[in-house]
Formats: C-alpha cells, sequence, structure tokens
C-alpha cells in the first residue's frame, strides 16, 4: 500500500512539475517576446537607413567594428563569447548569463547591420531568451535539470519571437545544445513559452516569412527521390563547409591578428571594399534580398551563394556581431535556385529545399531543419524535405557552426 502511495505522489509531482514550468514557459515567452520586438523592429530600422544612404554607409564599417570591439572590451566582458556563453552554461562550464549580454549583443548586431556587415541576427535572438529565461530559472533550481530546461525555453521563445516560427523554434532549441539528443524533459515549457513569443510578436508586427511557391505536383518515385538524393549531398556539404570554414577562419584570425581592435579595423576595410565593390551591397547584412529573388524569380546570379557565404564567414570572423542562420538561408536558397536545371526541379522549390536543408547542415540540427521547411513552404511538401534535409544532415558529420554544441556519443 505505502509504494502505490509513493508511486500516486511521484506522478502528482511529476505532474505539478510540468503545470508549473508551462505556466513558467508562458510568462518566459511573452518577455521575451518584447525583447524581440525590440530589436527586430530596431534591426529593420537600421537596414532601413542603410539602403536610405545608397550603401556609402559602408565607408563607415571599420570604425563601427572598432566601437563594437571597444565597448565589449571594456563594459562586455564575457558577454562577447555570445552564444558559446549560452553552451558553456549548459554544460556547467560557466555558472551565469550576464545581464548585460542582451544590450550588447543587440547593439553590436544593430551597428554591424546599420553599417552593411554580412551577419545575421538568431543569434543574438536565441541569446536574448537564454539570457531572460536564465534569469528567471535561478528562482527555481528545485526542478531537475532546471538550468538546461530553462535555456531550451528561452532559446525556442527567441527564435519563434523573431523569426514566427514556433514549431521549428520547439524543435531547434531541443536539439541544439547536443545534436543528435532530444531535451525532452524541457519539451512542455518549450512549447508554452514558443508558442505564447510567436504569438505576442505576431500581435505587433512581427511576422514569419512565409512563400507562396508555384503548386508543385509530385508523383514521389526513383525518378524523384533521385535528384533529392544529390540534393541533399550538394547541401550536406555546403553546409559543413560553411560550419567548417568559419571555425578555421576565427581560429586563423585571431593567430594571424591577435589584437581585436587592429583584426576589426583591417577586416573591416577589407569587407567594406568587397561588399561596395561586389553588386554595391548586394552580400551585405542579412540576405534577404537574395532569399525573396530566390522565391519570386528575380535575379539570381550563380555566384550569389559563394560571394554570401565568403563574406558572412569573413565578417563574423574579423569580429562584427550578429547570427549565421539567415546567411545560411541565402546561401541556401540562391544555390537551389541556380542547380535547379541541373536536378530538373523547379527553381522555387529548388530554393526551399536548400533554405531548409544548408540551414540544417550548417547547424548540425535535423529535424528542426525538416520542420522550418514545412512551416515556411506548406505541410504538402513534407516527402521532399524529409529526403533532402535527411541526406544533409547524414554528409554534414557533425560540423556546425556553434563551436561547443555537443555531439551524442
Amino acid at each position: 500500500m505505502k509504494k502505490i502511495i509513493d508511486k500516486m505522489k511521484n506522478i502528482l509531482i511529476s505532474y505539478e512539475e510540468m503545470i508549473v514550468l508551462s505556466l513558467l514557459g508562458v510568462v518566459i515567452g511573452l518577455i521575451v517576446s518584447l525583447f524581440e520586438v525590440l530589436f527586430g523592429y530596431g534591426l529593420q530600422a537600421m537596414i532601413d537607413l542603410h539602403h536610405k544612404t545608397g550603401n556609402w554607409l559602408l565607408i563607415g564599417l571599420p570604425f563601427a567594428g572598432l566601437f563594437i570591439v571597444y565597448m565589449f572590451q571594456h563594459w562586455g566582458k564575457s558577454a562577447i563569447k555570445g552564444m558559446n556563453l549560452v553552451f558553456e552554461v549548459s554544460q556547467g562550464i560557466t555558472r551565469y548569463i550576464p545581464k548585460r549580454l542582451v544590450p550588447f549583443m543587440i547593439g553590436g548586431t544593430w551597428l554591424s547591420n546599420l553599417f552593411g556587415a554580412s551577419v545575421g541576427r538568431e543569434g543574438v535572438a536565441m541569446q536574448i531568451g537564454a539570457t531572460v529565461s536564465h534569469v528567471i530559472g535561478r528562482h527555481f533550481k528545485k526542478y531537475e535539470n532546471a538550468k538546461t530546461i530553462f535555456l531550451v525555453c528561452g532559446m525556442a521563445a527567441g527564435f519563434a519571437g523573431l523569426f514566427g516560427t514556433p514549431f521549428t523554434a520547439v524543435f531547434f532549441a531541443m536539439e541544439v545544445l547536443v545534436a543528435g539528443v532530444l531535451k525532452f524533459r524541457a519539451m512542455a515549457p518549450t512549447l508554452t513559452a514558443a508558442f505564447s513569443a510567436a504569438w505576442l510578436s505576431g500581435f505587433f508586427g512581427i511576422y514569419k516569412s512565409s512563400f507562396q511557391l508555384v503548386l508543385y505536383s509530385f508523383e514521389f518515385n526513383w525518378k524523384l527521390i533521385i535528384p533529392l538524393v544529390g540534393l541533399g549531398i550538394l547541401f550536406g556539404i555546403v553546409g559543413g563547409a560553411f560550419a567548417w570554414s568559419l571555425s578555421r577562419t576565427k581560429k586563423k584570425m585571431m593567430a594571424w591578428m591577435p589584437d581585436p581592435y587592429k583584426r576589426v579595423l583591417i577586416g573591416g576595410m577589407i569587407a567594406a571594399v568587397l561588399l561596395f565593390v561586389l553588386c554595391s551591397g548586394r552580400y551585405s547584412m542579412l540576405g534577404e534580398n537574395l532569399i525573396e529573388d530566390s522565391f519570386q524569380y528575380g535575379t539570381v546570379y550563380w555566384y550569389d551563394w559563394i560571394c554570401k557565404f565568403g563574406l558572412t564567414i569573413f565578417c563574423l570572423s574579423v569580429g562584427f556581431m550578429g547570427g549565421e542562420v539567415t546567411p545560411l538561408f541565402a546561401i541556401g536558397a540562391t544555390l537551389g535556385f541556380c542547380v535547379s536545371p541541373i536536378f530538373g526541379i523547379p527553381p522555387a522549390m529548388c530554393a526551399a529545399l536548400g533554405y531548409a536543408a544548408v540551414f540544417g547542415a550548417g547547424t548540425n540540427t535535423y529535424l528542426a531543419s525538416i520542420m522550418i521547411g514545412m512551416e515556411i513552404f506548406g505541410f504538402q511538401y513534407f516527402p521532399l524535405f524529409f529526403i533532402v534535409c535527411s541526406v544533409a544532415y547524414l554528409v554534414n558529420r557533425n560540423k556546425s557552426i556553434y563551436a561547443l554544441q555537443q555531439r551524442e556519443g
């Protein structure tokens, strides 16, 4: 009888924990979303201002880089680690994420985009979420694995709040800390955090990217599977190469120019010249212009993905702030568009497959890449995204843009 009573108590405790964490997830999602709205609108204002100047703000890119480095060196302290700090806390290497990480990363990314650096935004979104949830989670240490649960919950809220894709955010946050392992214990608060963040961001006008593809009717047979496998191999190689090249370039840059001021000044000068000379700023900032051209049958050059690939890695390696995911979307979309005639798949559909698969290969995440393809382009294309993203994930062989991402085994 005592065993039955104890078992019932444990069940009630587990349900109580799930309910409390789920409610906390809602609170975290709503708070994080407010920060994402501020960040998103501010970022768009920076991008609009850059375009209004006709890319002449590229002249100030090296000086913006100097200010960013000075800001982090004097006041940012450990915040300069960015996403690596989130991984360190998850792994027990570091105990705290400082609150200052939020304003410093927001400010650094705003400045980088204002002056035209080829960087993304998702890293900041997830860092905002992780910081907010970490601060809240300090008061709820009684729950088992509370630290990791709150980090996953916060990252999902950050991703969903900025991109408006809660389904993807849930899977991405649950699998990104340890590749090949889902943090199922964090599922309940992660779900509530992601959906509440996406809802409030949508209320304030931050909507997800969605593209209406020309309806692609396909017959699922070997004639289709073979080119899909070929695309998966290609996208997996490119995504993995991006992650490998980013890691190697950062290390090389630090070895060649240990002084961060010298590195960002010289690197900023080189980046400004390249960004201006190569199609007058076509590869500056997030890369959303390239994504839109790929799905609206605009002008897409065969070398677009190569330029975006190289310039994003260079800008991030010399010291500019921002993320890698949106550039990965742009690289995958433009590559897919260009190779579509080879594989016999419509350009926009091929761009969509590249959009999802290169993202998955670059971040070493599997389920999130399939989900983002369906969430943005349509659930009817699940078989296509499943095959391409699965092959890309296998080809990648555990390379990731996140240096401290752990691997199963």
